[in-house]
């Protein structure tokens, strides 16, 4: 076939955008929301704080068992916002305002926490009673100073024990509502010493032809370089994947990936992949215009690259449909396009999910069963040890793995050894999180191995925390048929075909390779949901289906 050759070289349409999008929204879409936090702020004694990144003018509440609590930390908290001339005002996780009198509201499924979140306003009219934006972080650490003045639990040397008074306050019930972010190679920009003031790492004359590609000052950074493990076109040679019909009397497992959601791809279809989850006639997630699974360069500069998140979602749910082509998938959008979570909105997503399996299991109409979650995203917490970190997250997952859902976690890809949450929420050798053996399905935390498959990639996270380790760096799935601006480096018509060198960001031919924690988690979460071979069709008992994800995860990441 010979190629229509123009006279030159026709450069690429503009990328595609959501209807009426303008300079504004792309503005004000590529401020990377949140603060990060300053361990020097607010000290207490007995409380060692680490960077991590929050919404600056909201916090999170629970109250444990039916909310109990709950009344008396919204009185905590209103009275330390207070001390600063800030105000309160309680919301539902979906942002929706609640009357501040409301009595708690109930679980939403069994085990579940009872969560809220309040915001920070400032006095209508008056900026100067209070000199400062609101900083949750700072009520969050005067709640505490006045929990330590009352009448503190000691050691028996009489020192007072912060961690220990401050949980029998009920207040690891009282956190900030964080950040995550989805991961692949080199996205995370919290752990950056100043994420906001990059020259321009995407303006590379020619990453294709570096004299000695190996000698860079940051050798984790080589993963994210197209060539050596960064996002970038490869070509499928193989067969199609083949799906068999489950056998009479069973059902498909059912994989659901908590991520940007996913793109459209011939391998995954409609009745594979379903887009639209929802519960009682509301869809779980994301649902605006700003898609990076339909969008791909939606933020940034216009320097015609696609951001960083564009295809996430898709290579996930295609490393998911290689590893158990059997397998349903529920895709469901979390993160926006600059690979941000706020946790408030993870924890409403996964509250939705619970409702749905306990449905399920329980024959109640518009029930669904979800045997595995893959969730490759996180962030470092800033008390992540003694238990004082916010238990929300925790109970939510302990909660639905109680009902037979296996929970895998992409560890992160920041060379470091600090635990992220949600991975390292489990009780780990040695661990200091305060969490003990609850009985339910697994909770699995990968990192992620080179493409040889015994070699951990430098870039993973390491640590006991970190249960197995799977293929991350240089995995070969699905992408979207996008096409960036960033052109082939050399063209050459000869006898009539157009010659050129790989266009880095030409993916219409559906398959790219990439590098991340986050494609080793999807990895094992197929493989988990390969092997449950044999899930009846009327639902599971969850202690039935709790005692089979055990067996299937066991078999997955017991060691060779």
């Amino acid at each position: 076939m010979v190629a229509d050759i123009p006279d030159e070289q026709t450069p690429p349409e503009p990328g595609p955008q959501p209807k009426g999008w303008s300079w504004r929204d792309r503005a004000r879409g590529s401020v990377v929301k949140g603060t990060v936090l300053d361990p020097g702020t607010e000290p207490l004694d007995g409380i060692e704080a680490f960077q991590t990144a929050y919404v600056p003018d909201r916090l999170l509440l629970s109250g444990g068992e039916k909310g109990a609590l709950l009344p008396d930390n919204l009185e905590r908290v209103r009275r330390a916002a207070g001390a600063f001339g800030w105000g309160v005002e309680r919301e539902a996780l979906d942002g929706s305002e609640t009357d501040d009198d409301a009595p708690p509201p109930e679980p939403r499924f069994p085990g579940a926490p009872v969560v809220i979140r309040v915001r920070l306003t400032t006095p209508d009219g008056d900026r100067g009673v209070s000199p400062a934006l609101p900083d949750a972080w700072r009520v969050l650490q005067q709640v505490r100073r006045d929990a330590l003045g009352g009448d503190p639990v000691r050691s028996r040397d009489g020192r007072v024990d912060a961690a220990a008074t401050l949980r029998a306050a009920g207040l690891d019930r009282v956190g900030l509502d964080h950040l995550l972010t989805v991961d692949p190679v080199g996205l995370n920009p919290y752990t950056k010493s100043n994420p906001y003031t990059k020259s321009n790492p995407y303006t590379k004359s020619n990453p294709y032809t570096k004299s000695n590609p190996y000698t860079k000052s940051n050798p984790v950074g080589e993963y994210g370089e197209a060539g050596l493990g960064g996002r970038q076109p490869v070509a499928w040679v193989g067969p199609p994947l083949v799906r068999t019909e489950p056998a009479k009397g069973r059902r498909r497992a059912v994989v659901a990936v908590l991520d940007t959601g996913a793109g459209v791809h011939s391998w995954l279809p409609d009745d594979i992949v379903d887009r639209d989850v929802q519960i009682d006639g509301r869809p779980l997630g994301l649902t605006d215009e700003a898609d990076p699974e339909v969008y791909p360069d939606l933020y940034g500069p216009l320097d015609g690259e696609l951001d960083p998140v564009a295809g996430h979602g898709t290579f996930i749910a295609g490393i998911v449909r290689q590893a158990a082509p059997d397998a349903d998938i529920l895709a469901i959008r979390v993160a926006d396009a600059l690979g941000i979570v706020e946790e408030s909105a993870l924890l409403r997503v996964i509250e939705d999910l619970g409702v749905l399996v306990h449905r399920y299991r329980t024959g109640q109409g518009g029930g669904r069963p979800v045997d595995v979650l893959n969730l490759s995203l996180g962030y470092y917490h800033e008390t992540p040890q003694d238990g004082l970190y916010t238990r929300d997250l925790y109970d939510l997952l302990a909660a639905l793995r109680a009902l037979g859902t296996a929970v895998v976690v992409s560890a992160g890809n920041d060379a470091i050894d600090r635990p992220t949450f949600p991975a390292s929420l489990w009780p780990w050798p040695g661990s200091d999180n305060g969490i003990l053996p609850d009985g339910g399905a697994a909770h699995v935390s990968v990192g992620a191995l080179n493409p040889n498959g015994w070699t951990t990639a430098l870039f993973s996270n390491v640590g006991p925390w970190v249960r197995t380790y799977a293929v991350g760096a240089g995995v070969v799935s699905t992408i979207p048929d996008f096409r960036g601006g960033i052109q082939a480096t050399a063209r050459d018509d000869q006898y009539g075909r157009r010659r050129l060198t790989i266009g880095p960001e030409d993916f219409r031919g559906g398959f790219a390779v990439w590098s991340g924690t986050s494609f080793a988690a999807p990895l094992v979460a197929g493989r988990i949901a390969a092997a449950l071979t044999d899930l009846p069709a009327e639902p599971e008992k969850a202690e039935d289906a709790v005692a089979g994800i055990a067996k299937a995860a066991e078999a997955v990441i017991a060691p060779d």
